[in-house]
């Protein structure tokens, strides 16, 4: 498990190569929810989400014969841009498995920070199959997306510098896809502030976190399309144990919040993000009184989307 210790280790580790990104407040915005909020945006950070954290520590770990031989890993997300700008960092191979069904502008951005992009069919087995071979062949080395403690550790940095920020933070919410981003960042949380109300927050459509913390069963990811779409991975048995060690409320919203959440902060705020980073807000959009008269600490995860997509 990781350990509070472990996370600060990381912030001292990648401080160089990472962004201590804003804290963004809108009054408009917190008349809304009547609550006072503060968005932590990862969506300005290297990569233009806060995956570039758990990749740089995972790299930055690695011992110089391991390193040689390169990192791989399948992704046609953030993770897949954030190893590659690790490894180009530490000048070493990386290599990216993604779907053959991956949008151009996500492989053309991997290929930028000089990884090789390998695709394959669409399906998850092929996407194992594919890394594995990968592995065999060269003698990469894997760093997963979230299920790994060495990532855990990196995402949850954020955490250190969001309590510093704002010391009077009462309660913490960021979105939960693989569950590597809320790990890290409750199990800082509850090293430095235990009676903080830490809330993850998911598609109401795609609710498998929700769902394994009240069964206390491993669920699957769901079958579902969400305009989240950051957020369809489900949890890994690393991050599960972590989420359940920190005792993690879990609330879920709609499509319809979610995109006005997206909105919302995109107006107000005058920043770009992506659908997954507004769950957190749209939760509190449906639901204003679960945080009312408290101060609130809002993970935006990421800014990645196709700005030639939006309607202007």
């Amino acid at each position: 498990m990781v350990t509070l210790e472990h996370i600060h280790q990381a912030h001292e580790r990648i401080r160089p190569y990472v962004h201590q990104t804003p804290v963004l407040t809108s009054q408009a915005i917190n008349r809304m929810v009547d609550a006072d909020l503060h968005f932590k945006c990862e969506n300005l950070q290297k990569v233009g989400a806060f995956k570039a954290r758990g990749a740089m520590n995972a790299v930055l770990l690695l011992d110089d014969d391991t390193a040689r031989r390169g990192v791989v890993t399948h992704s046609s997300g953030n993770h897949a841009q954030a190893l590659a700008y690790a490894a180009k960092l530490r000048s070493i191979p990386c290599t990216i498995v993604m779907p053959n069904n991956a949008p151009a502008v996500k492989q053309d951005a991997v290929r930028e920070y000089g990884a090789e992009v390998v695709l394959c069919e669409a399906t998850l087995a092929s996407r194992l199959a594919t890394m594995e071979q990968i592995v065999e062949t060269t003698g990469a080395h894997p760093v997963p997306p979230y299920n790994d403690e060495r990532v855990i550790a990196g995402q949850g940095t954020l955490a250190l510098e969001l309590l510093e920020q704002v010391p009077s933070l009462e309660v913490v919410m960021a979105p939960i896809g693989g569950g590597g981003l809320m790990s890290g960042i409750a199990t800082a949380v509850r090293g430095m502030r235990p009676d903080t109300r830490i809330i993850g927050a998911e598609p109401e459509i795609a609710a498998d976190a929700l769902e394994s913390m009240h069964t206390g069963v491993l669920q699957p990811p769901a079958n579902t399309f969400t305009i989240a779409d950051g957020l369809r991975t489900g949890l890994g048995e690393i991050t599960f144990a972590h989420l359940q060690a920190a005792d993690v409320e879990i609330l879920t919203a709609s499509e319809e919040a979610i995109r006005e959440a997206t909105y919302r902060i995109m107006e107000r705020l005058k920043v770009v993000i992506e659908p997954s980073a507004a769950v957190t807000l749209a939760v509190l959009l449906e639901h204003p009184g679960i945080v009312r008269g408290r101060t609130v600490g809002i993970v935006l995860c990421g800014g990645n989307i196709d700005i030639r997509r939006l309607a202007i």
